[in-house]
């Protein structure tokens, strides 16, 4: 399984509830479970996190993140080599070279006005209204500086919290002229990836990979795109749109409504992961 971890197996502060029990079944029945996450940090920080939040280690195998896999795009130069880092402090082990690359590009974090590219990981205040980013993209714009996002999510809840992503910007960024490259679900990077990572523990054919997401525009719409099969949880991003109670299912219509609406087609649907 390629799964999701942000709505799917903790809410940002704790394991959801089942979550981590169903994953560890599932591994000692036999099965794989690679997380593959929009998170814009490298995969040993997001599995630091969630040792810290008391998602345990046995209920996956590895990790795929969509920071790993912009880092190697940033790393080969493809914002240039001074970079403004758009996003919070916290967010600072993205700019670590990866290991994998034998000669990374020479990243030198600079202020946008000596930029050549952006590097974007998430506003820097995710609760404040992205408007107060337009004077700073709008400059960016105007000098043609391209937009790397780590994390194409749009929002993430936080606990209760609902907190805007690095996907928000680029969004913003592209609707106001400028170009944004992307690297996280849904697009093709991080599923290769995640195909490697699998590769190095399990010979897995696409046919028997399920990818496990609670996000729409991400989750759903990368499975499509890589051909596998999805099971959408629909208590995550989509609970109050979809009429899912806590520990129950999503009301068959107003499902049906939202992924024809969006037009994607996941093949198995649930609540939560359990």
């Amino acid at each position: 399984m390629f799964v999701d971890l942000w709505g799917c197996v903790h809410d940002g502060l704790r394991p959801l509830p089942g979550a981590v029990e169903a994953l560890q079944a599932y591994r000692a029945g036999g099965g794989r479970v690679i997380l593959v996450t929009n998170a814009p940090r490298p995969r040993d920080s997001v599995a630091e996190q969630l040792g810290r939040i008391g998602v345990a280690r046995d209920a996956w195998d590895d990790i795929a993140t969509s920071g790993d896999s912009a880092r190697l795009a940033l790393f080969r130069g493809a914002v240039g080599t001074k970079v403004w880092h758009l996003g919070p402090p916290h967010d600072a082990p993205f700019f670590e070279p990866p290991r994998i690359l034998d000669d990374p590009a020479p990243i030198e974090l600079v202020s946008l006005n000596a930029a050549e590219g952006i590097a974007c990981t998430g506003p820097f205040d995710p609760l404040a209204d992205l408007a107060v980013l337009r004077p700073q993209l709008l400059a960016a714009k105007t000098r043609g500086l391209k937009l790397l996002c780590a994390n194409p999510d749009i929002v993430v809840d936080r606990g209760e919290v609902r907190e805007w992503c690095a996907g928000a910007v680029a969004q913003l960024y592209a609707e106001m002229g400028g170009e944004s490259l992307y690297f996280g679900k849904p697009h093709p990077p991080i599923y290769d990836l995640a195909r490697r990572r699998l590769a190095q523990i399990a010979d897995v054919s696409d046919d028997a990979i399920l990818c496990v997401g609670d996000g729409v525009l991400t989750d759903a719409r990368g499975a499509m795109g890589e051909g596998l099969d999805m099971l959408f949880l629909s208590g995550g991003l989509a609970a109050e749109e979809t009429g899912t109670v806590p520990g129950g299912d999503p009301d068959p219509e107003r499902l049906a409504a939202l992924v024809a609406r969006e037009q994607v087609e996941p093949r198995f649907a649930m609540g939560t992961l359990r």
